[in-house]
């Protein structure tokens, strides 16, 4: 991409807001001296589908194109990058794993979500979950030696590959960062955090929501709802759509988000390599 294609590129991403709040973010923080998106150029020669590379992470949003074009540097570019995961819409993930095939490389495990969505506050029973001592705070790097055991478990149970390795020191400074730029809040009982969710990607009118985690031992309590009914309910306020993804066998947290109020909208996957 060009920057003089960067509003025709922008037009696109905002038409699919809804099922790409990721890609809308990367593209909103890119590094214009990188070469990180590829757009796909329509009839009237505005792009008409495009592919984001951001940490090795490759999101297509092709907008209904059922294939892949292959100009000559695509076969290389795919060789010579490393590819960590492909993720998006799960019929547009399925046409770029099959082009990645046919460079040599197959995932290794393969993950499928729904993609979900609010656009209105969340029932209010969810703001009278939890035990009566539950408070909400928005935590400080103050906090960061009791959060970060949060953050490390929900990464290791809700975002790792199986053949991935966990590093404690990344997952750290992630929480870190998360706590100084991100919206986080923090669900504390007893004077001791059990719980966190925080924003993920931002994008122009959307938030994506994020490691939503409760301790084992504080599980089934409503802990959960609150914290997810609070902190939607406040990005909502602001104007904002909110966006999530949870595995599809993952029954429980589809019961908390369905009971918020938020509806399924598409298929989503990630495929690790």
């Amino acid at each position: 991409m060009k920057e003089n294609d960067a509003s025709g590129t922008e037009a696109l991403l905002r038409a699919r807001e809804d099922f790409c709040v990721g890609a809308c973010g990367r593209f909103l923080t890119r590094d214009s001296s990188k070469g990180h998106i590829w757009t796909l150029r329509g009839e009237e020669g505005k792009p008409s589908a495009l592919i984001l590379h951001s940490k090795s992470m490759l999101i297509p949003v092709l907008c209904g194109v059922n294939e892949i074009p292959k100009p000559r540097f695509l076969g290389g570019f795919l060789r010579k990058i490393k590819i960590h995961s492909v993720q998006g819409i799960k019929e547009e993930a399925i046409i770029l794993e099959n082009a990645i095939e046919q460079m040599g490389k197959k995932p290794r495990e393969i993950i499928d979500y729904d993609l979900m969505s609010i656009d209105r506050s969340p029932n209010m029973d969810g703001f009278a979950s939890g035990p009566s001592t539950l408070t909400l705070r928005v935590p400080k790097l103050t906090d960061l030696n009791e959060i970060a055991p949060l953050q490390a478990a929900y990464e290791q149970e809700e975002v790792l590959a199986k053949s991935s390795v966990f590093s404690p020191a990344a997952s750290r400074v992630n929480i870190a960062n998360i706590i100084m730029r991100e919206h986080i809040l923090a669900a504390e009982l007893g004077g001791r955090l059990v719980g966190k969710i925080n924003i993920s990607a931002v994008s122009f009118t959307r938030y994506q929501v994020g490691g939503v985690y409760v301790h084992p031992d504080f599980r089934r309590l409503g802990i959960a709802r609150r914290m997810a009914s609070e902190f939607v309910g406040s990005l909502v306020a602001q104007g904002m759509g909110v966006t999530l993804f949870v595995k599809k066998t993952n029954l429980a947290a589809h019961r908390l988000y369905t009971g918020l109020g938020f509806s399924a909208r598409e298929d989503y996957r990630i495929s690790y390599y």
